[in-house]
């Protein structure tokens, strides 16, 4: 059995693990928001991440993974019983450099844009036609390819390009019936916005990943106070809150049953799942690769509406999850060949080193 779960790549793992969560957390909120009526969505997302900063806490307390440093850059090194090594030329190095303000600043726009783009898409599905924002969901796979190439300079192979196209094209036959544009200027920002702040939001948590050199759940533990405290000020500013009249249709006024309370941890314990899962998928693959394990969530729930719970399956439909999933296909032929082909150039600069074609790397000034 373990041999078994030794052989399951990490990043299927992880895809897995959100495809799960993030589907399980479509159906955990709609119970949430309809039969129980707990309808702040802000609320919800706080709750959510409140308990992804406790998990994330209990999971370092337990030495699923070592917290590196302190958010604040004190020197040494946090170890998994809490206490730091001061003593550790290790612990200062990292100490030093997470406390270096732009690093700080880069953990805070990395909140920022988690925020932004739960503020605005929410907003954006609030005020603009269902269609358009649809459409927008879809926007963000090419918007990630668009800044990857302008901003990082890292051009896209054609046959990347044309995958996704395919995808987008056939989550948007499957999805959109009705592609109404937004009626004015300020839906349309919106829109756009909500388009790059979630695009932002996964290029980012891959390069500072790398950028700080910690590990995803090390840097998911980083960030999460954060996003926690931003989200909180959202909650506070945009949410009834009820503290002059604490009505059922406030938070502070809601009526809190058990049942209610027991599906709002089911959605919370599912969000944390959903957070590190993300973390876990973009830092072993590219927020692309996330883009588009998004779609085959979409293709599951759209397949499942149908074959469990009676939705109908139009011509248009069925040729939509088609192509979505003959993109996806393709899309992962070309990864996996991307990947067979880094490992077994690897393994040909091994052999010709042992043969003597190429100097072995020396330790310690000896070879």
């Amino acid at each position: 059995m373990s041999s078994l779960v030794l052989a399951v790549p990490p990043a299927l793992a992880y895809g897995l693990m959100n495809i799960a969560s993030a589907t399980g957390i479509v159906f955990a909120n709609k119970t949430v928001f309809s039969i129980y009526n707990f309808t702040f969505t802000y609320a919800l997302t706080f709750i959510h991440t409140l308990v992804t900063l406790a998990g994330m806490g209990m999971f370092r307390s337990y030495g699923v993974f070592e917290a590196r440093t302190e958010l604040m850059g004190k020197e040494g090194v946090k170890v998994r019983n809490g206490s730091s090594k001061r003593g550790s030329a290790l612990g200062r190095s990292l100490g030093r450099s997470l406390a270096h303000p732009r690093r700080q600043t880069k953990l805070f726009s990395l909140a920022a844009a988690y925020v932004g783009y739960i503020v605005l898409c929410n907003l954006n599905l609030n005020i603009n036609p269902v269609g358009f924002y649809q459409i927008s969901k879809i926007a963000v796979a090419p918007a990630v390819l668009a800044i990857d190439w302008i901003v990082y300079n890292r051009k896209p192979q054609a046959k990347i390009v044309m995958s996704i196209a395919i995808v987008c094209l056939g989550v948007g036959l499957a999805t959109v019936s009705d592609p109404e544009m937004s009626g004015d200027v300020f839906g349309l920002l919106v829109g756009l916005g909500s388009v790059l702040a979630t695009a932002l939001y996964q290029i980012w948590a891959g390069s500072i990943q790398k950028d700080l050199g910690v590990g995803s759940m090390q840097l998911l533990h980083l960030y999460i106070p954060l996003a926690a405290m931003q989200l909180g000020a959202v909650t506070i500013l945009f949410e009834p809150l009820g503290l002059i009249d604490p009505s059922p249709k406030t938070i502070l006024g809601y009526p809190y049953s058990v049942a209610a309370c027991t599906a709002i941890m089911i959605s919370a314990v599912l969000g944390l799942l959903v957070n590190l899962s993300t973390f876990l998928v973009i830092g072993a693959t590219s927020s692309l690769t996330y883009n588009v394990v998004g779609h085959i969530k979409t293709v599951i729930i759209l397949t499942g509406g149908v074959a469990f719970f009676g939705d109908s399956m139009s011509g248009k439909k069925f040729m939509g999850i088609l192509f979505a999933m003959s993109g996806i296909v393709w899309y992962s032929m070309i990864k996996l060949r991307e990947s067979s082909s880094g490992k077994a150039g690897k393994v040909s600069l091994l052999e010709r080193a042992e043969s003597g074609g190429l100097p072995l790397p020396s330790v310690n000034g000896k070879r």
